[in-house]
């Protein structure tokens, strides 16, 4: 099925006007400058925070339509959502943690060992490495067995080594999933390592031309350019 989303919302600075789809088993990247609408968006799928105009449809099931004045709550979208600060409960061993939403109690291990962490399943967070922790983030998320994958920044607050073995882990499990997965970050290597389309967002709109301006930007002096792949551009707007 299709995540579709069509919003608008006055933020402090701009209006945040977007359009965009998200199909299943694909991996949406929204990038762009800080500040620029990227969470906003987010937590408008995931329904905590609300739009002033437009839809959010997944499938056939709306999930907002302000001229119709429907407005699912977060507990009635089902979606798995990772933030950037390891959203788990101080005082849970990672197991407990990663159990404490799911559907079938039987997925945890299955995820606890994809991930690499089953051996410390009795730790509590403050006794593991971080990327230990965003790790059981993730493994908490897929318990829910979700029908939409939100993921905002989830590796930016790690160690250069921890991030990349957490992205590479990701990407390879992402064939693997069933559901459209929307991915934030400000990595433009990041994004091109990860996505299957690159939205661009800047000052609450898609910028179809930022990633080219940002990867073709004159190198600082006595230093090469730098080769990049070029990127699958969503083109919506």
């Amino acid at each position: 099925m299709t995540l579709q989303v069509s919003v608008g919302k006055r933020l402090k600075f701009f209006d945040l006007e977007v359009s965009f789809t998200c199909e299943d088993k694909d991996m949406l990247v929204m990038i762009g400058p800080s500040g620029g609408g990227k969470t906003t968006i987010v937590r408008m799928i995931a329904g905590l925070e609300t739009p002033d105009e437009g839809r959010i449809v997944y499938g056939d099931e709306v999930w907002f339509d302000a001229s119709r004045r429907i407005n699912l709550p977060p507990r009635k979208r089902k979606v798995g959502y990772v933030f950037q600060d390891y959203t788990l409960f101080p005082h849970l061993s990672l197991y407990r943690n990663a159990a404490f939403a799911a559907v079938d109690k039987g997925d945890v291990d299955g995820l606890l060992t994809l991930f690499g962490i089953d051996h410390l399943r009795d730790r509590k967070p403050d006794k593991v490495s971080g990327g230990e922790r965003q790790r059981c983030a993730i493994c908490q998320a897929l318990a829910r067995r979700p029908r939409v994958m939100l993921l905002d920044e989830p590796f930016s607050a790690l160690d250069v080594v921890t991030r990349r073995s957490l992205r590479e882990e990701l990407r390879e499990m992402k064939s693997g999933l069933s559901f459209p997965v929307v991915y934030v970050t400000h990595d433009i290597q990041e994004a091109l390592f990860l996505a299957d389309e690159i939205l661009p967002i800047v000052e609450g709109k898609v910028d179809r031309d930022w990633m080219r301006r940002t990867i073709t930007r004159e190198p600082a002096p006595g230093t090469a350019p730098r080769a990049v792949r070029e990127p699958r551009l969503s083109l919506v707007y």
